[in-house]
């Protein structure tokens, strides 16, 4: 087990903007507020199914902007996972919420409940971007946020947006850029998806919003992972969950359940291009670590399939004394 998170969803309560992608109950599948009960009963069947594997489960609170709640509510939630996290059942808790809902006060009380990560729904720092997407903040609240979440002690995330109304891809990439110098320990990326009763959803009708294609999309993630890695900054999602509800009230956009396998199968294409391009049009046998078989091949093997229309005939061979990234080519039959 890498790392389990028991999740609590906590849609649309508290918060006084309604983004323009924002229809929380389509993305999180969830439509009321968990009880301390309910929170309470749902531990206690977690901590007994993750015995022995407490450094490795987190309690998490997402769906909503977590610290815009009513204090009294806020801390009734917290209340029943703090006792979990004191009994040592789980290594800490994960809350998200908005750049501009986070303050000295509210961090104070975070900690006093055992909140140990931090996630900031920024989505990017063009403030145009922000603006035409009634996100409701300024790249400068993000940057103030960050700064006290870090200054507090606490595990620093943040979640950006791809292909959002009025963004480009060099907006992106800049958007990469400046949320890695704000050092988080984790990324979520998400490309923009309509869904419907939204207001993105009368721009798309009307035409004045196209979203990315999915092939569009994943080429410019694989840019932003890159990115990523080069802080060493671990992204911890990319893409949305693949839930019902999300895919009943998808309108457009480009929705993967398997996104971030055709992401890295990308990425793996574009590290060995340059050696094999190099060599002349034939049949080779490419070495991998296992873990990496699947992402050199690409999804239903499309790296495959690139590289035979190049004119080069690729076999695939699992060698495990290769580390992940690493690869090795040699002529087919030596």
């Amino acid at each position: 087990m890498k790392h389990a998170n028991v999740a609590f969803f906590v849609p649309m309560v508290g918060c006084p903007h309604r983004c323009s992608f924002c229809d929380q109950n389509s993305i999180t599948g969830e439509s009321g507020i968990p009880t301390p009960e309910e929170i309470d009963k749902t531990l206690k069947k977690a901590a007994r199914e993750l015995h022995g594997f407490s450094e490795k489960a987190e309690i998490a609170f997402f769906g909503g902007s977590f610290t815009m709640i009513p204090r009294e509510l806020m801390t009734s939630l917290l209340a029943p996972a703090k006792k979990w996290i004191d009994r040592k059942a789980f290594s800490g808790i994960r809350i998200s919420t908005r750049p501009d809902a986070i303050d000295e006060e509210v961090l104070a009380v975070l900690k006093e409940y055992g909140v140990t990560s931090i996630e900031l729904g920024a989505q990017s720092s063009n403030d145009e971007v922000l603006l035409k997407n009634r996100r409701g903040h300024t790249f400068a609240d993000t940057q103030r946020a960050c700064e006290l979440i870090k200054n507090a002690g606490f595990h620093l995330g943040l979640q950006m947006m791809t292909g959002m109304p009025g963004s480009t891809k060099e907006d992106d990439l800049m958007t990469a850029a400046r949320f890695a110098s704000l050092k988080p320990e984790t990324m979520r990326i998400y490309p923009t998806l309509v869904l419907k009763n939204t207001l993105m959803a009368k721009w798309f009708e009307k035409g004045e919003f196209v979203p990315q294609t999915v092939e569009e999309a994943a080429a410019e993630c694989a840019e932003l992972l890159d990115v990523f890695e080069l802080y060493n900054i671990n992204v911890i999602r990319l893409g949305l969950h693949a839930e019902t509800s999300l895919e009943e009230n998808l309108v457009a956009g480009p929705y993967h359940p398997a996104f971030r396998e055709i992401c890295e199968s990308l990425r793996f294409r574009k590290k060995i291009a340059p050696m094999l391009t190099r060599l002349p049009k034939g049949s080779y046998v490419l070495s991998v670590a296992p873990s990496d078989v699947s992402k050199c091949s690409g999804q239903h093997k499309s790296n495959l399939e690139h590289w035979k229309t190049l004119g080069y005939d690729i076999k695939i061979v699992s060698d495990k004394n290769l580390s992940s990234g690493d690869f090795e080519v040699m002529i087919a039959g030596f």
